[in-house]
């Protein structure tokens, strides 16, 4: 066993040399474990740059991946994805490759038969000459279409006046119920036009030139956008009916998301950044509030005097405008989310990985509650018996792991951000009517989401609302499941004509429990 050297043995000037040499050994190594945190944060930090610039499908690809593209000059998204998707290859073609059925076309589209005869010569056997039996038909069914077929609505208003008392006047059938009264298209063309926009995504200008193309008839854009303009404006009440519905209730879910806006007051070239608020229950009416910014103000508006659950993410503005009677709740969808994150940019790391098993419990019990249809008062207590200890045995959990993981580290900011909102988090276990995340409000702002891409932005400010009135009608159609073609055609019409008090029964809510309600027996 080596001998220990002892530093008082020796002499003083050697005693400080052998000082200095530890010394120096010391700041060595902290100077090599703060290199290497220093190096840990910056490759998480540039793994996450790259997932950004190329997208969700670099969540399957490694650093060395990540690190070709980005020495590949113009890569795309296709790009990346077909990368992502090379070690799936074999396993997808053998899935292509096996058998497989074809499904049969849905049964409600009429039949329109074709009958192809067998060829004069074939019709009689060649051995004896008499004439074959007929077998029956070998059918095969293929979907087919027409092409667009637009035509000329005539509409005549007959003129009835008395020959012997001209004074009398004339009198005229009425004028139908119009969008445009006046106007050269009809309901269904606008409503079809609105439709394609905000559901199909299809720009007005495309429109206008597919027509052209298909049947040779010339819609300005402009012409088209007055049409839908004209709808948006009449559904505004609607929105407003909307709104009243929903902030009767006790629980909604928030959310928003960006949109450009044409103004005089943006950079030249540029659009001033506007925001669609959504404001949704689930099962009910989904409402948007369109404003100029991201401000507070929109949110504190809408919410005035409003007392119940109200269910977002972490955004702050939402924080300043809980008044009295309001309970914040969170969702775990965003703090599921970041350790999401944070297991991609090291999936070698158990803690992350064992923080969003912990979660997935969570939601195994909320996914059993849907399949047994429970009512908010059942599923309330199915989370206190289930869900109440994992969330506090989690919570413990993330304190401890918050202590041990790097300061500045993608795991630590999944801590902290979790228990800064971990009161919000847990409202779900008290209320039973509350989700445990804001996935329905998410999914009614993906249209719009998909919609920017392609309109790119609103004309101008005071399109924002209206837009707001169709977005919010046809999302709540969808969350119904109400045909939009069906309600804009029968409702749209009406609205000229409905006082605004009136316009509550016109709402796709009120439209939907209406062709719900059993028709009284006739005495």
């Amino acid at each position: 066993m080596p001998a220990v050297l002892d530093l008082n043995t020796l002499s003083e000037p050697l005693r400080e040399v052998f000082q200095g040499i530890v010394g120096e050994r010391d700041d060595a190594r902290l100077e090599h474990r703060r290199l290497e945190i220093e190096v840990k944060l910056l490759k998480e930090r540039i793994r996450l740059l790259l997932r950004s610039k190329y997208g969700p499908k670099a969540e399957q690809l490694s650093d060395a991946q990540l690190a070709l593209l980005e020495l590949e000059p113009g890569v795309t998204r296709e790009e990346v994805a077909t990368e992502a998707a090379q070690p799936a290859r074999e396993k997808q073609l053998r899935r292509q490759s096996a058998p497989h059925g074809r499904l049969p076309l849905p049964a409600h589209l009429p039949r329109i038969e074709e009958i192809i005869l067998v060829p004069a010569d074939q019709r009689h056997c060649a051995t004896c000459g008499g004439a074959k039996c007929s077998l029956g038909h070998d059918v095969t069914e293929v979907l087919d279409l027409k092409p667009v077929e637009l035509f000329v609505r005539v509409i005549k208003r007959e003129k009835l006046a008395c020959p012997r008392h001209p004074e009398a006047g004339v009198a005229m059938g009425p004028a139908p119920d119009r969008i445009i009264p006046g106007g050269k298209l009809s309901d269904a063309f606008i409503t079809d036009a609105t439709l394609k926009k905000y559901l199909d995504h299809l720009p007005l200008f495309r429109q206008s030139v597919a027509l052209w193309r298909d049947a040779q008839v010339h819609v300005s854009p402009s012409v088209l956008g007055d049409g839908v303009m004209a709808v948006g404006a009449l559904l505004i009440p609607v929105n407003a009916a909307q709104r009243m519905e929903l902030l009767a209730g006790d629980y909604l879910q928030a959310d928003e998301t960006p949109v450009g806006v044409q103004s005089p007051d943006a950079p030249k070239g540029q659009n001033h950044r506007a925001w669609q608020w959504q404001y949704s229950v689930p099962g009910g009416p989904v409402v948007f509030d369109f404003q100029m910014s991201r401000s507070r103000a929109g949110p504190a508006a809408f919410l005035a005097n409003y007392r119940g659950v109200v269910q977002t993410d972490a955004y702050s503005a939402y924080d300043s405008v809980m008044g009295p009677g309001m309970i914040h709740a969170g969702c775990w969808a965003h703090a599921r989310r970041k350790f999401h994150e944070a297991h991609q940019l090291d999936p070698a790391d158990a803690a992350a990985r064992e923080v969003i098993e912990r979660i997935g419990r969570l939601y195994a019990v909320e996914a059993q509650a849907r399949a047994d249809q429970l009512t908010a008062v059942a599923r309330q207590q199915r989370r206190q018996e289930r869900s109440a200890a994992e969330v506090a045995a989690l919570k413990a959990r993330l304190l401890t792991l918050r202590a041990e993981v790097l300061p500045g580290s993608q795991l630590a900011k999944a801590c902290d951000y979790a228990l800064r909102i971990w009161d919000r988090l847990e409202v779900f276990l008290a209320h039973g009517q509350v989700e445990i995340d804001t996935n329905l409000a998410e999914n009614a702002m993906r249209p719009v989401a998909l919609g920017r891409k392609n309109w790119l932005h609103i004309g101008d400010e005071k399109a924002g609302p209206k837009i707001a009135a169709i977005l919010s009608v046809l999302a709540t159609c969808r969350r119904l499941g109400i045909h939009p073609r069906d309600y804009l055609m029968d409702v749209l019409p009406k609205l000229g004509r409905t006082r605004t008090g009136d316009v509550q029964h016109l709402t796709p809510l009120a439209w939907h429990r209406a062709r719900q309600a059993p028709v009284a027996p006739v005495s």
